[in-house]
């Protein structure tokens, strides 16, 4: 069941991106957006294609792509947006986090 009102953002360059890594690798499902314990500041960001939704997960929908989020992460992800960017030093998916108080410098993980 998706959730209509979005606790999570994903940008429509992102979007494209999920979508287009599902493609390359011939994925069916999902992505699991989660956190972790561990990385340089202390929580790090889980990020991995699933082909279906576990019982408890919220289930996102942007534009067709669903995104699955455990009950534990949304605590720490809600009010989230992920996005994509790209310069000439590096290309990636970016955490914009309101709960992150610092993050390292690769931008996988955050203290909260």
């Amino acid at each position: 069941m998706a959730v209509s009102m979005s606790a999570i953002q994903v940008t429509p360059k992102a979007v494209e991106k999920i979508r287009s890594a599902f493609a390359k690798q011939n994925v069916d499902g999902g992505l699991r957006l989660g956190v972790l314990g561990g990385g340089c500041s202390g929580l790090s960001y889980q990020f991995k294609f699933e082909t279906k939704p576990r019982p408890t997960d919220q289930v996102f929908d942007f534009d067709g792509v669903q995104v699955f989020v455990d009950p534990k992460s949304m605590v720490f992800l809600d009010g989230m947006i992920l996005d994509y960017k790209e310069s000439l030093m590096q290309s990636g998916f970016a955490f914009d986090n309101p709960h992150a108080t610092k993050s390292c410098g690769c931008g996988s993980s955050f203290s909260a």
